[in-house]
């Protein structure tokens, strides 16, 4: 059973999911916590997957975390009650991940961590993601690190060497199987922006800020930057896919709106930003995935913020980390633009595309069955 609630959740998930569908005794199971209705569903589309089993969970607030989990929780239970899931498979850093966790433990379904292992400084920072993640840690049976710097932070907290194993990140897995299936872009501004690459020569520098606590004043900053780096270069196009809060819409058409070659889009299909992200010469972003997928197509990222989960591709010198310093974020694009600063040329930290297979044999050394025993159920004390 792989549970998904966002369409990160569903895009790192899907790769394993394929992975399962061929396989002889294990049968994959998508369940959708119905928390982002529509955007699981359009991310698991392109790979040719469909949501299995909606958890009958009541409505909840999206800000406030306790209705949520609280809702999901005798969801989960149910579900589990009725499927009876050899293992459930968590990704993510939030309230999907920790509610499912927690309910598969109670239920004695043991807990598979996808991505497991990764870290901030800051217990606060990203906003509770990072305790999600490190309680989850406490109870996985299984953790599936997705870097070797993952696999070290799991084992300075205790977890024994026999539970942890390094598959690479299935995000990796994911933009591959939509790079290679190439499919024209869907948004209308993506393919006019194509169009101006190829023949104008112009470049483009994609934007995100889908992070809360990067809205307002620290999204004030980053805009003032972004404005300054388009009225220095000419030949530079801006396609900002913009969260659909009303107030972070609202402040970035205020203070870029006018600018002719800064595009402001609805938040792109999964295809559609893999595509954005192959054509960008530079990415703004405070996303951790988005520095993932970067990273695939060697694209560099300016990230806005004091400081990442995904050091890695800092790093191995894909990404560089700015904060929401104007002068700080202006000075670094501009080197990157104009050819003084350029990403490595070193392995992908983020794995060769093969993670998705990894965890497949993870799972069945987990699940006994390669000795011919195949568990339904483990007793929480061995979890």
């Amino acid at each position: 059973m792989l549970l998904v609630g966002t369409r990160v959740e569903a895009v790192k998930a899907a790769p394993v999911a394929l992975a399962l569908s061929g396989h002889g005794v294990l049968r994959p199971v998508i369940v959708h916590t119905g928390r982002h209705d529509g955007a699981v569903e359009q991310a698991l589309a392109p790979f040719g997957l469909l949501v299995d089993v909606w958890l009958d969970a009541p409505p909840h607030p999206a800000d406030r975390q306790a209705e949520l989990v609280a809702g999901l929780l005798p969801a989960l239970d149910e579900t589990f009650q009725r499927h009876r899931p050899a293992a459930l498979v968590v990704q993510g850093e939030g309230s999907t991940l920790l509610a499912g966790a927690l309910a598969a433990f109670w239920a004695q379904v043991p807990v598979v961590h996808l991505e497991a292992g990764t870290r901030t400084p800051q217990p606060l920072s990203p906003y509770f993601e990072e305790n999600s993640r490190q309680l989850v840690t406490r109870i996985a049976a299984l953790h599936l690190a997705p870097t070797s710097r993952a696999a070290a932070a799991l084992r300075a907290e205790g977890v024994p060497r026999q539970r942890i194993t390094i598959i690479g990140n299935s995000v990796v897995d994911a933009v591959g199987y939509l790079a290679e299936r190439d499919a024209p872009a869907r948004c209308g501004e993506l393919a006019l922006l194509e169009m101006e690459v190829n023949e104008a020569g112009q470049r483009v520098l994609l934007m995100t800020a889908n992070r809360s606590e990067s809205w307002g004043e620290p999204l004030g900053r980053t805009l003032a930057a972004l404005r300054r780096i388009v009225e220095e270069q000419d030949n530079l196009q801006v396609l900002f896919p913009v969260h659909p809060d009303p107030a972070v819409r609202d402040q970035v058409i205020g203070t870029v709106g006018d600018l002719a070659r800064v595009t402001i889009t609805e938040p792109l299909e999964y295809p559609d930003l893999v595509r954005a992200l192959r054509l960008a010469s530079l990415v703004l972003t405070d996303s951790g995935t988005i520095q993932e997928e970067a990273t695939t197509f060697g694209t560099p990222v300016l990230v806005l913020g004091e400081d990442t989960e995904r050091r890695e591709a800092v790093d191995a010198g894909y990404a560089w980390l700015v904060g929401t310093d104007p002068a700080t974020i202006h000075a670094a694009a501009t080197e990157i633009l104009l050819g003084r600063r350029r990403v490595s040329r070193a392995e992908n930290p983020y794995g060769d595309g093969k993670a998705a297979a990894r965890a497949v044999i993870a799972l069945e050394d987990l699940l006994g069955i390669a000795e011919g025993h195949f568990p339904t159920r483990v007793p929480a004390s061995e979890t």
